[in-house]
């Protein structure tokens, strides 16, 4: 098997931490570790280091060999321009068709939270197995939803396509085919998805064997299918980086979902419960390092408050920090630029980049 690790976003919603040139991912948002480094400690103990592909762009690539010493050029896939997640996999998964073309291979954001790390490898093994005794599948992981979350796109499941009995601990998985897929909705259609018990969060988790990837992008993306087909060709020779450089930039930006998923008529889902969480945005990071509902998370030098609670204060700029009668509010600073707003509106930040951006202001982003 073969992961392909996207570390490609700008994570725009949690500015004015992640910046164009250190973005989420390469940021230590939820502990010493930043969260690309997590992702790749997770994964190295299914998966064989030689067989990790990350996705990145040129400008975070150096970055990321400093945070991963000793990868070599095949670990990376590097994108000459941001061009979104279908031609990022795209071109991941026709690297390594040229390698190997009987691989299996599964996509894995780098900017997930994961609390139990034994299950989640448990379920990544499962997926596997699933997809190479059904190579014409694509098989995609689902979260069980924990509460009605907007911010996420759901999977509904289908009629039941086979159990797996888990021999070690005497239960069994049930695979399900895919009924559809779900664009984030609105908070009363998410308490109906949660109370129905027939939807799931979407992690963007999905195996695929390398032949049916390519297959489906040749059918539903055929235009993209022969740019990076063109690319593909070129590997191992002296035009390699002209070409990539000619024809990776002229693809349409689009996403995975767009592009294959949602058209995809052949897949299956895993339901799966490991504690994960998508690191989105500043709400989640509060809500995945407190310990207890209602907590405050600080990180300062020092910090005052009275009467505040369930709040995110993030100033690592060894400033003294003290705050009066805040509840359920994010304060987030940095040496150029101060974040103040309800966590029920942090998903809202990214529109603060794009105002800043619309402004001329790039130096702030």
């Amino acid at each position: 098997m073969y992961a392909i690790i996207m570390a490609g976003g700008t994570g725009t919603r949690l500015w004015p931490l992640s910046r164009k040139n250190k973005p989420k991912q390469n940021q230590c948002v939820l502990g010493d570790k930043t969260l690309l480094q997590a992702t790749f400690a997770r994964i190295k103990k299914l998966v064989q280091v030689k067989n990790i592909i990350i996705t990145t762009g040129r400008n975070c690539l150096n970055l990321i060999c400093q945070e991963l010493p000793g990868l070599s050029k095949s670990n990376f896939s590097t994108e000459p321009s941001r061009q979104d997640t279908a031609p990022a996999l795209g071109l991941a998964g026709m690297l390594i068709e040229k390698r190997d073309p009987e691989a299996i291979m599964v996509n894995i954001n780098s900017d997930a939270y994961v609390k139990d790390e034994n299950e989640y490898r448990r379920i990544l093994a499962l997926g596997e197995k699933i997809t190479q005794e059904n190579p014409e599948y694509t098989v995609a992981i689902g979260i069980e939803p924990q509460y009605p979350e907007t911010g996420y796109g759901y999977i509904k499941k289908g009629r039941l396509f086979q159990k797996v009995r888990q021999t070690e601990k005497g239960k069994e998985d049930e695979i399900y085919y895919v009924d559809s897929f779900k664009e984030k909705p609105v908070l009363e259609k998410a308490k109906k998805f949660v109370e129905s018990g027939q939807y799931l969060w979407n992690p963007t988790l999905f195996f695929w064997k390398v032949k049916t990837f390519i297959q489906l992008l040749k059918k539903y993306q055929p235009k993209m299918y022969a740019q990076l087909s063109r690319i593909q060709n070129a590997v191992g020779t002296k035009n390699y980086a002209s070409i990539l450089e000619k024809e990776y930039k002229e693809i349409e930006p689009i996403s995975i979902d767009y592009a294959i998923i949602e058209k995809n008529k052949k897949m299956l889902v895993i339901p799966a419960e490991f504690g994960w969480s998508d690191v989105g945005h500043w709400q989640s990071v509060q809500e995945i390092l407190a310990n207890e509902k209602g907590q405050n998370v600080v990180q300062a030098k020092e910090f005052v408050s009275i009467d505040t609670e369930n709040s995110l204060i993030y100033a690592p700029d060894k400033k003294v920090v003290a705050v009066v009668g805040l509840k359920d509010m994010i304060v987030v600073d940095s040496p150029d630029a101060l974040l103040v707003c309800p966590k029920s509106r942090a998903q809202e930040v990214k529109q603060v980049v794009k105002m800043l951006e619309e402004k001329g202001k790039g130096e702030y982003i």
